[in-house]
């Protein structure tokens, strides 16, 4: 079961539809497949839009769902646990040697771990090389990492890798002001409605030219 008209959907729902503005999250239970439409800043309702009974989380399924979708035509970002990103990306599941969709960390390499702390990007995807299965359904570009694993890690370790010194740190001292401590700043400290504000801030986007390079080489 799904909508066939997303637009006349939300504006029966009041809303307008601008897909810069919503997210797709695609999850699955015991019992089915479900679509829904997140809006990006969580100031609107999340929108159910398909539903697959008794539909497990496959290549096959995932595909179906976005066929029915008409996802090449709204091209919205993707934000799903890291199973159904591998899915969107046609990557192979379970224990693989480059199971990582952002770079080709060899997760098999036992003696690399800590160790190795810049792994080559993933370029252009081959089926039958680097643990690629499928077709792509969606760009790696257009999927937001699930918030669970920013929450467990990822943005503390990334602040932790800032330079001190870059436009980037002072932009962070600036943002929060007297409501976050130096001390919290230096340990990345952060809580999840402070990551989510700060994410939806252009401006800081434009400050890290050099932060990025200092946290791939630290």
């Amino acid at each position: 079961m799904h909508c066939k008209d997303i637009d006349g959907l939300m504006t029966e729902l009041g809303c307008e539809h601008h897909p810069v503005n919503w997210r797709l999250f695609i999850d699955s239970s015991k019992t089915s497949l479900k679509a829904v439409l997140l809006h990006n800043g969580n100031i609107k309702p999340s929108i159910p839009w398909a539903v697959q009974h008794l539909q497990k989380e496959t290549y096959r399924t995932v595909k179906i769902l976005l066929d029915l979708l008409e996802y090449p035509k709204y091209n919205w970002k993707i934000c799903s646990d890291l199973k159904v990103v591998s899915l969107h990306l046609g990557l192979q599941l379970g224990y693989t040697k480059n199971m990582c969709f952002l770079c080709l960390w060899n997760s098999r390499q036992d003696s690399s771990h800590y160790a190795v702390k810049v792994s080559p990007p993933r370029q252009s995807p081959q089926i039958g090389k680097h643990n690629v299965q499928h077709q792509p359904l969606v760009s790696s570009a257009n999927v937001f990492l699930p918030p669970v694993h920013i929450k467990l890690g990822l943005m503390k370790n990334f602040v932790k890798a800032m330079n001190r010194d870059g436009d980037g740190f002072k932009f962070l001292k600036d943002f929060f002001g007297a409501d976050k401590s130096d001390a919290k700043l230096k340990s990345g400290v952060f809580v999840g409605p402070e990551i989510r504000k700060l994410m939806l801030n252009e401006e800081f986007d434009s400050r890290l030219t050099g932060c990025l390079e200092c946290f791939q080489t630290g």
